[in-house]
């Protein structure tokens, strides 16, 4: 079994900053490929930013300068800081990992969730 469990969302003014947690957990041998993605209402999930094992780091040009994807590998866990929030950045977090879990099956799993709302 593994989970993974976000925190950090909420509400924020624009210009604002929120940081985010995902912490993956359980039957864990290694994790490879880290990421946040993002549903607004009405619109299709999208990439917001992804990070290597070896932290090699990807973000959508709607992002890029704002918001930075790091990870703590010894605590299997990713941060999303995001920085000079606009409102166009509202929608539902979602944290994405690949996992070897301890029986050696490689699949990929979701996190719950975190709303993160940005008032104009």
């Amino acid at each position: 079994q593994v989970q993974l469990v976000e925190s950090g969302g909420g509400l924020v003014q624009a210009g604002g900053s929120l940081r985010l947690s995902c912490a993956a957990s359980g039957s864990i041998f290694r994790v490879n490929d880290m990421g946040w993605f993002r549903q607004a209402p009405g619109k299709q999930r999208e990439l917001v930013a992804s990070i290597t094992s070896s932290s090699r780091t990807n973000a959508a040009e709607s992002v890029k300068g704002r918001f930075t994807i790091s990870r703590d590998n010894a605590k299997n866990t990713v941060y999303l800081q995001m920085n000079s929030l606009k409102p166009e950045d509202t929608g539902v977090y979602y944290c994405n990992a690949e996992i070897f879990t301890r029986h050696l099956a490689l699949a990929k799993y979701w996190g719950q969730g975190t709303q993160v709302t940005v008032s104009s």
